[in-house]
């Protein structure tokens, strides 16, 4: 059986990745292509686990090389468990977030450096990369506005705290939204970048019209 096609999604909290990745699942479920949504951190009972850990505004003292090894671990987990199995059933799996994540948040926002994240990357990943990866980079104070504000009402509504990066300064998100950029300039085969304010349908078109090229180039047949 063919290997499917694995997909990822990037950007800052607020950006519209959920929105994006909900409306791509239904345009490859409608074509008849089987899809799988995952994301990171979590996707697993464990990976779950350590995003309440790593995310929760009560783990404010947690170092940046320990965030780091979280978020690997979650990583190796969810490769183990989800990843690795559905691509071999020739599932297409989007995922929100992977190891950019952790380069743009971790190497550029902690400034830990993108080189250990890639290193870390290539040790425990054990050579799983996207085929594409899609990222969101809308002007970036409206959408940490619509990142506070989204966590602000979940932890009124259901008392999931996840607004640990969100509290940061504003320099350590300009530190992402950079970093972010770099991946894309030093990746343009893999990461196609969908920047400024855009409307939903907006972004989504470009969005199909990226994976429908993607697929296409795989043998996935035509899509309308």
């Amino acid at each position: 059986m063919p290997r499917g096609l694995f997909i990822t999604f990037e950007g800052l909290d607020g950006s519209g990745k959920t929105t994006q990745i909900n409306r791509l699942a239904a345009w490859l479920k409608k074509r008849g292509l089987k899809t799988l949504v995952t994301r990171q951190p979590g996707g697993t009972k464990t990976g779950d686990r350590i995003r309440s850990l790593v995310l929760s505004s009560r783990s404010k003292g947690l170092a940046p090389m320990a965030e780091m090894a979280l978020m690997f671990a979650d990583r190796a987990q969810v490769i183990a468990e989800v990843l690795n199995p559905a691509l071999a059933s020739g599932e297409i799996v989007l995922c929100d977030r992977f190891t950019d994540s952790t380069e743009a948040y971790q190497g550029g926002g902690r400034e830990l450096g993108s080189e250990i994240v890639l290193e870390l990357h290539r040790l425990i990943c054990g050579g799983v990369q996207p085929d594409l990866t899609l990222l969101l980079l809308p002007s970036l104070e409206p959408s940490l506005e619509r990142a506070r504000r989204r966590n602000q009402r979940a932890v009124e509504e259901s008392g999931e705290d996840e607004t640990r990066f969100e509290l940061e300064q504003e320099a350590f998100h300009s530190r992402v939204w950079r970093k972010y950029r770099e991946i894309a300039a030093r990746e343009p085969g893999r990461v196609v970048l969908i920047e400024g304010d855009l409307s939903i349908d907006e972004v989504h078109g470009r969005i199909v019209e990226a994976v429908a090229k993607r697929l296409a180039g795989v043998g996935a047949g035509m899509l309308k």
